[in-house]
């Protein structure tokens, strides 16, 4: 038998406002036609007054330790993925840490960007299985929106906010992974070189502002689909499976044709993915948790299904983990 981190439950949080391509084009130089040709996405929700990335991770949690039916005070890690914090310092993770009511626990924020929350989870993972919390919370949440630059079509167009969490449970299990449940292999990666193709032009320590989302979005699809389907390979093979044995891909939901190409080299059937960026658009690191629980709400994923997680950001960082719930 061997430690194993559990999936025990899941939840997501929008913000109230939701935002379709119509109103958008009588904003911006743009149409529901060109988005939904190049990006699949219809919609996406926009964080109002009051509504900020701790306070929508703090509400997706509460419904993921609903779902597990825990209290907050069983928690003892929160790892918390943004790229768009509410504040510099503490930690948003704290924020929901004191939000949750908890009075002490390892909480702080992981930054990866969009593949945040598959480095979150591979923290926490790792965390539990060595015996420093027996539960915790791994959320993603962002106000991407607050970065955004209203004025370029060609990156406000494509995201928006949101959060979702997913709670860890340590559990005795088989330590061989075609038998065993939770967290069976994670496998993470970052290239910095690419950082001119995904970036914020802004930060404390350069600008002293916050900065707005520059992207070359020819250039990163292209690195997109090899990374991801290189990584994906990468996570099977470590647990001697093939994707002949997925359930459910629940990739990171940035661009419908990414998601497809993806799809493509690994010869995997497109009704085997988890897409939700029509819904909701890029939340960044919020996208993964989100998709997976409004799949496990709407029936399709199920206990015992074998799911593959993945993701790719700013940085450049991706990464991917297998997970059977």
């Amino acid at each position: 038998m061997t430690v194993r981190a559990i999936l025990a439950g899941t939840g997501s949080a929008l913000p109230v406002r939701r935002v379709t391509n119509e109103e958008l084009a009588a904003q911006v130089d743009t149409s529901d036609e060109w988005i939904v040709e190049r990006t699949g996405i219809r919609s996406r929700y926009i964080a109002g007054e009051g509504e900020t990335t701790a306070s929508l991770a703090a509400d997706a949690a509460r419904k993921a330790l609903a779902d597990a039916g825990m209290d907050a005070s069983e928690i003892g890690l929160i790892v918390l993925a943004t790229a768009t914090p509410d504040q510099t310092f503490p930690s948003s993770a704290t924020k929901v840490q004191a939000m949750l009511g908890i009075d002490d626990c390892v909480a702080f924020d992981v930054a990866a960007v969009c593949s945040g929350f598959l480095y979150a989870l591979s923290v926490a993972e790792s965390m539990i299985r060595g015996g420093s919390a027996k539960a915790a919370l791994v959320i993603g949440s962002e106000t991407f929106s607050r970065i955004l630059d209203w004025e370029d079509r060609a990156t406000c167009v494509l995201f928006g906010d949101g959060a979702g969490a997913v709670v860890l449970k340590a559990e005795d299990g088989p330590e061989n992974p075609a038998e065993a449940r939770g967290v069976l292999s994670a496998r993470l990666h970052a290239d910095g070189r690419h950082n001119e193709l995904l970036y914020v032009d802004g930060g404390p320590s350069t600008t002293q502002t916050v900065g707005k989302v520059r992207m070359k979005g020819r250039e990163v699809f292209r690195h997109a689909v090899v990374n991801l389907a290189s990584v994906l390979t990468e996570v099977l093979e470590a647990v001697n499976l093939t994707s002949a044995d997925i359930d459910w891909l629940i990739p990171h939901q940035a661009n419908a044709r990414i998601l497809d190409a993806t799809a493509k080299k690994l010869n995997l059937s497109p009704d085997r993915v988890v897409v939700t960026v029509d819904q909701h658009a890029n939340t960044s690191a919020a996208s993964v948790p989100l998709a997976l629980d409004v799949a496990k709400k709407d029936g399709r994923v199920k206990p015992g299904d074998l799911l593959v997680l993945e993701a790719m950001g700013g940085g450049f960082t991706w990464g991917a983990a297998v997970v059977r719930l």
